[in-house]
């Protein structure tokens, strides 16, 4: 049976794959059974209760079963204040390297700015851009920087599609988000966009898990 690693879930976990569930709040809600990422996302962001939830973030963030620091980020469409996005995305970083756990980031149209504070801030902690729907050119200048990439329900758009066969396996991962696609589906459309069966895929994500996250999954 293949191993369907689903690297960013806002989904309950689901006993047919192996999956990271996103967490932007209710932090004291986490299973120790389940693997999870922990993160103050740009959208949710309340000036009034911000100290808080970074503080309890970073306390529940240091457990084993917590893997990544995220979904992080910055973006210019939702209505939070871009210099506070900015501190609250810089803190994340700067927790991350702390804690030498990697970086889920959500991005939209600041991808610029995303680059200079984690060239500023960022020294050991892997990145993933998630859900990546963007040129050609923006995914390779993300590669060359060392970052990885995650794509979802993107994988049935005709320009990512062609984007996606072109991507160097050791730089993605396959996610649903908060998707209606189950991970079977992004597998099943990753395995016949790359001309490749599902098992060879896993296999592929499988070592990319270990290298940016330092485990495997058997």
């Amino acid at each position: 049976m293949t191993l369907l690693i689903n690297i960013h879930t806002h989904r309950p976990h689901n006993n047919d794959e192996w999956s990271i569930q996103n967490l932007h709040a209710d932090f004291d809600q986490l299973k120790s059974l389940f693997n999870y990422s922990v993160g103050i996302h740009p959208w949710y962001i309340d000036p009034k209760t911000i100290k808080h939830e970074m503080l309890l973030m970073k306390t529940v963030s240091q457990q084993k079963n917590v893997l990544a620091i995220g979904e992080c980020g910055l973006d210019r469409l939702c209505n939070t204040d871009f210099k506070l996005q900015e501190k609250i995305f810089t803190e994340q970083i700067i927790w991350a390297n702390e804690i030498a756990k990697p970086l889920i980031i959500h991005c939209v149209r600041a991808h610029a700015e995303i680059f200079k504070l984690l060239k500023e801030h960022n020294r050991i902690s892997p990145v993933i851009f998630h859900g990546f729907n963007n040129s050609e050119e923006l995914a390779n200048n993300i590669i060359q920087k060392g970052y990885t990439l995650s794509f979802g329900k993107q994988l049935f758009n005709p320009s990512i599609e062609k984007l996606f066969s072109k991507i160097a396996g050791d730089y993605f991962f396959l996610e649903t988000d908060d998707s209606d696609y189950t991970i079977d589906a992004i597998y099943k459309q990753a395995a016949k966009i790359r001309n490749i069966s599902a098992d060879g895929l896993s296999l592929q994500i499988q070592q990319n898990l270990k290298r940016v996250f330092n485990l495997s999954k058997k």
